[in-house]
């Protein structure tokens, strides 16, 4: 909110005081400042000028030759492009050597041959942001009142100088939204009078508008007030200089004397208000309520927007004419044709009017301060300050009563706390004249025996509803620099690590000592930026995002990794293996979403790097599946883990992909996530080679049962060797052969089982491969005879020939 420290003094005075002073404390005591500033520093030598004559440049065909009366003994000769400059109008003139906005310098020159003795100048050239300039002068140069007298200075005429302090206001400080908040809150701060006029409602209070208007409240919880004034036979035009520069100073770019008047009252009083044409309501009927579905209005702003059941209209009775609280409908609009004017001031309930304007991107000074919250007690007021004002700047006859919906408690607020209370939370020891003098600052009646004590707050305070508001205000208001500050009594207390925290820790120790670097991946991603899915997953969207790049919360792990292999490999980092873990985000069945801790890995390029004694390797499946085992071995899990091939997973390689399953004892085995290579079409779409990626889920890897760990002697005995070689069908995975050797070994003995040999080729007949296994025998109590071990072999082929049809070679 920008605040006029001239119009501020009309409220308070603080001409004694430093503005900047001003701002530092208001940011000391709980309002942010966000700086001072007056739009006339830095501008030097514009005058008003009056122009005398005004002819089309010989040599141009949108230029103009005039000459300017700036208040010398002879008038200025200016060449000027604006498209509105005429003979006989009070304009803004830079002269010669004199400095505009952005300390740009005006020189004498030439344009097109004809000599220029200055610029006649728009409100932007002087300072002003074009949002805040009125429209008929966006375009060209501003058109000063007759009674400008050439040579005054313009910073002086008009206002210039006078400071605008902005603050940034944090949604629970909405009661500084307004000229008398803020003067409010200086009157506490400084233990200054605030000079609050009030408008005298008694004439509206009377009487109704009888037949001129039928007033109707759908609902009192989402209008809790509602109050309409009406002004007859107004006169539509331009403010006068003095509104038009306040509420440029403001932000708020100046329409009319009417619609100026509601947002001049906004500005003052913190009221949102609306004007409508009376003439062009159909029925003569106010009605609130929520719109109905399929329900359209044409804003303002001349956009057609479809409504919701969630949105609360004012209607004609029949058709919506205006979004509640947040802007106007286009067929009630303030024209130069109106004459009878209806005013609107209301309460509605914020979080409706939020949603409806955030949905429909219409963020404005109005919505911002219903969504916030307004002061009930100057709802009515305000809405008789806008016809007061319409009738001095208007002319309009004002009727002299109102229809009015109220279901209001204006009951001040009671809250009760202790000294003791006080003191301990802020660790002071602050006396009860203290609290007295605090509050009788900040104008909140208190009564109190010494230690108890109970504050009747205002309705212009609503955010002060509990003992600790109380606490706040006290602090700010006697100086957080007056608190004493000390080191905290408690010890700190070393809580250590949750078994879920050391389970993540162990993690990222595996991963990294597996070789792999740790990246962190972003949040956030685009609708279409997603691939490698575990499952059908809905992505969870955001309302607000901070670009169309970054709306949706991600699904998985691994789309942001490739994006990170991508952006080194394309810089010429040829090996990368880089992990994370982190959580991912998706719809489920419930009215939340929810979000899951994965576990991902990408890697390209070499295994091995060369060597004088080797060549360099490049990364295969096998190479990825041995570091996701560590991984998986690392958390002692009493279940087997298989990886069964899948052909149909998106975006892998249909015949380098396998799915990694968990099973333990007596239980539904459990699918972990899917490890494999990239599918060439992805990894090409990357610009990268052969890459091979995994993503597990960690929640589901920490459900899984563990096994105790328990340390074992080296054995006395000798242990003994076997090796064997099967011919089977190639459709036969390695981990089947394996289950079936441990499942059919019945001593005890066998402690190991190690492929050293896979062969397809010459002397073996298509559709078979030759695999050959070492069997590890031991018995720690006793040594191994030749007979027990040839026994367990036996077993173990006919096991083989059995489930596999194998060939013993």
């Amino acid at each position: 909110m920008k605040v006029s420290y001239k119009w501020l003094n009309e409220f308070i005075d603080l001409a004694d005081l430093n503005p900047q002073d001003v701002g530092e404390r208001m940011s000391r005591t709980g309002i942010e400042v966000d700086g001072v500033e007056a739009l006339g520093e830095g501008l030097k030598k514009i005058v008003v000028g009056h122009v005398l004559t005004c002819e089309p440049h010989p040599d141009s065909d949108h230029l103009s030759v005039t000459t300017v009366n700036v208040g010398e003994a002879e008038p200025y000769q200016i060449v000027c492009g604006a498209p509105n400059v005429a003979a006989g109008q009070n304009v803004i003139v830079a002269l010669p050597n004199s400095r505009i906005a952005g300390n740009v310098k005006i020189k004498k020159g030439k344009m097109r041959g004809v000599v220029s003795q200055g610029m006649i100048c728009s409100l932007e050239e002087i300072g002003f942001s074009n949002s805040v300039v009125p429209k008929e002068y966006a375009d060209g140069i501003m058109v000063l009142p007759e009674d400008a007298v050439p040579g005054t200075d313009i910073v002086e005429y008009l206002q210039l100088d006078d400071p605008i302090i902005e603050l940034d206001i944090t949604p629970n400080r909405a009661d500084a939204f307004s000229m008398r908040g803020v003067a409010w809150e200086l009157a506490a701060v400084y233990n200054r009078h605030a000079n609050i006029e009030t408008t005298d409602t008694s004439k509206f209070e009377a009487n109704d508008l009888a037949d001129a208007l039928e007033l109707k409240v759908a609902d009192t919880a989402l209008v809790p007030e509602y109050n309409a004034y009406l002004v007859k036979n107004v006169k539509v035009g331009p403010s006068p200089l003095w509104l038009q520069l306040r509420l440029m100073a403001s932000g708020i770019r100046p329409i009319n004397n009417v619609v100026d008047a509601t947002n001049y009252v906004l500005m003052a009083n913190g009221q949102p208000l609306h004007a409508f044409d009376y003439d062009k309501l159909a029925n003569k009927v106010i009605e609130t309520r929520l719109a109905k579905a399929g329900e359209t209005l044409v804003t303002l702003d001349e956009v057609e927007r479809t409504l919701l059941e969630t949105d609360i209209v004012i209607t004609d009775g029949e058709k919506p004419i205006a979004l509640a609280g947040v802007m106007g409908g286009l067929d009630t609009e303030i024209d130069e044709d109106t004459t009878n004017v209806l005013i609107e001031a209301a309460i509605f309930e914020p979080i409706h009017i939020r949603k409806t304007a955030r949905r429909n991107g219409l963020h404005s000074e109005s919505s911002m301060r219903n969504e916030r919250g307004i002061n009930h007690a100057t709802v009515a007021e305000s809405g008789a300050y806008a016809a007061q004002l319409m009738h001095e700047l208007a002319g309009g006859e004002i009727v002299e009563g109102r229809e009015r919906v109220s279901v209001i408690d204006l009951t001040p607020v009671q809250v009760s706390s202790t000294l003791t209370y006080v003191n301990k939370r802020l660790g002071m020891t602050l006396s009860y004249a203290d609290i007295e003098q605090i509050f009788a600052q900040l104008q909140f009646d208190i009564e109190g025996d010494g230690e108890n004590f109970t504050v009747f707050v205002p309705s212009r305070r609503w955010d002060i509803t509990i003992e600790a508001d109380l606490v706040e205000e006290i602090a700010r208001i006697y100086g957080y620099d007056k608190l004493p500050s000390r080191l905290p009594s408690v010890n700190a207390v070393n809580m250590g690590y949750t078994d879920w925290q050391l389970f993540k820790r162990r993690t990222n120790d595996q991963m990294l000592a597996n070789g792999f670097n740790q990246v962190i991946g972003y949040s956030l991603t685009g609708d279409n930026q997603t691939v490698l899915e575990m499952a059908n997953a809905k992505p969870v969207a955001l309302d607000f995002p901070m670009s169309d790049d970054r709306r949706v919360m991600r699904t998985n792990l691994l789309s942001t990794l490739l994006e990170i292999v991508q952006y080194n490999v394309a810089r010429k980092t040829a090996d990368v293996a880089i992990f994370e873990s982190g959580r991912v985000f998706k719809w489920a069945d419930a009215a939340l979403p929810v979000d899951e801790t994965h576990l991902a890995a990408a890697w390209t390029g070499h295994s091995a790097s060369k060597t004088w004694s080797h060549p360099a390797k490049v990364v295969d499946f096998y190479d990825m599946k041995g570091a996701l085992e560590a991984v998986l071995d690392s958390f002692n899990l009493d279940v087997a883990i298989s990886f069964e091939p899948v052909s149909d997973l998106p975006d892998m390689h249909p015949g380098r992909t396998a799915l990694v399953f968990a099973e333990a004892k007596g239980a539904e085995r459990v699918e972990l996530g899917f490890i494999g290579q990239l599918h060439p079409s992805i990894a090409d779409k990357y610009d990268m080679k052969d890459t091979l990626v995994f993503e597990i889920s960690l929640d589901k890897v920490y459900a899984l049962p563990k096994m105790a760990v328990k340390q074992t002697p080296i054995a006395k005995f000798p242990g003994s060797e076997r090796d064997i070689a099967i011919l089977v069908a190639d459709t036969v995975t390695s981990a089947e052969i394996t289950a079936t050797i441990e499942k059919a070994s019945k001593g005890g003995i066998l402690v190991g089982t190690e492929i050293f040999d896979v062969y397809q080729g010459a002397n073996i007949e298509d559709g078979k491969k030759s695999m050959a296994y070492t069997l590890k025998y031991l018995n720690p109590q006793a040594t191994l005879t030749d007979e027990e071990v040839t026994a367990d072999v036996a077993q173990i082929t006919d096991a083989l020939s059995q489930d596999f049809q194998a060939e013993i070679r």
